[in-house]
């Protein structure tokens, strides 16, 4: 079995993300990897080179900056990493700049792979996720963070980036058949140095909007205001080894009261049905399989 890890990046200094911990998460149970990397303001490129000269695939990209609705230009790139995984893999690992995997679950990806290569019917893997959010301490805990995304997929051509590279879908138009692994992504987007934050949201959200949105919708600040959520849960267990440096460096201070958690009542009932019955109320951009 050959698995082949797939990712992009662009500006990942200027804007803080940990896509070397990223890609490193994954490392071990990939026979390669592939980074479709965007000309960027800053050392991007030469950071990716220096993680696994052996391993690693670099192609060189030019984002599309005139594609500016729905975050479609994400999907672009992924997909131009995708498509340049070797044919003679049976499987491609994707992980965004933002995401880690803890060392604990390789084991058992790594057989769920296995266990499905041979079944053509299973399109890909489904992933469980906690998303931190103001610190290493905390994660979000409503829906307004998605609790299940597709991570690994067949290498099919037939498959594709799905919107904004959240997941995935195949040709014409086919939600993925996944099968559950029983392991966690790390998403570490919504943990960043307040100044830095506030940077990445004014960037990022340009991929999505035009001006006349961003001037009614992005507050003009230093930095960024992490008090504006819903609700949030302390963490706590352990990190992946591959960020426990990055945390140690960690330089401001979000601490969070519970108490002042603010879900609405409806989206409290929902998740007392999903807890007890298991149902998952939430969008699904696939099928799982029995």
């Amino acid at each position: 079995m050959k698995v082949t890890g797939f990712s992009f990046i662009r500006n990942a200094v200027k804007y803080d993300y940990p896509v070397v911990e990223s890609i490193t998460s994954i490392l071990p149970i990939c026979d390669d990897f592939v980074v479709a990397v965007g000309k960027s303001d800053d050392d991007t490129l030469s950071l990716i080179q220096k993680i696994d000269p052996k391993k690693i695939k670099i192609i060189e990209t030019a984002w599309d900056d005139t594609l500016r609705t729905g975050g479609v230009v994400l999907a672009k790139e992924t997909d131009k990493a995708f498509q340049s995984v070797s044919a003679d893999s049976d499987w491609a690992f994707y992980i965004q700049g933002d995401e880690a995997v803890h060392e604990q679950y390789l084991d058992t990806i790594y057989s769920s792979m296995k266990k499905w290569k041979d079944d053509k019917i299973v399109d890909g893997l489904l992933f469980k996720y906690i998303h931190f959010y103001g610190s290493y301490d905390y994660y979000g805990n409503s829906s307004r963070w998605y609790d299940k995304e597709i991570r690994v997929i067949r290498n099919d051509k037939k498959i594709y980036s799905y919107r904004d590279a959240q997941g995935f879908r195949k040709y014409p138009d086919q939600k993925l058949k996944v099968k559950p692994v029983d392991a966690y992504i790390y998403h570490y987007g919504w943990v960043k140095e307040p100044a830095v934050m506030q940077k990445k949201q004014e960037y990022f959200n340009r991929l999505w909007h035009d001006e006349k949105w961003m001037e009614e919708n992005i507050a003009k600040a230093d930095e960024f205001d992490y008090s504006n959520i819903d609700a949030l849960i302390k963490f706590t267990g352990t990190h992946p080894d591959v960020m426990l440096e990055r945390i140690k460096r960690k330089n401001w201070k979000f601490d969070y009261d519970i108490s002042f958690n603010k879900i609405p009542v409806k989206e409290q009932m929902k998740k007392i049905i999903e807890d007890n019955t298991g149902l998952n109320l939430r969008y699904k951009n696939y099928k799982i399989l029995k």
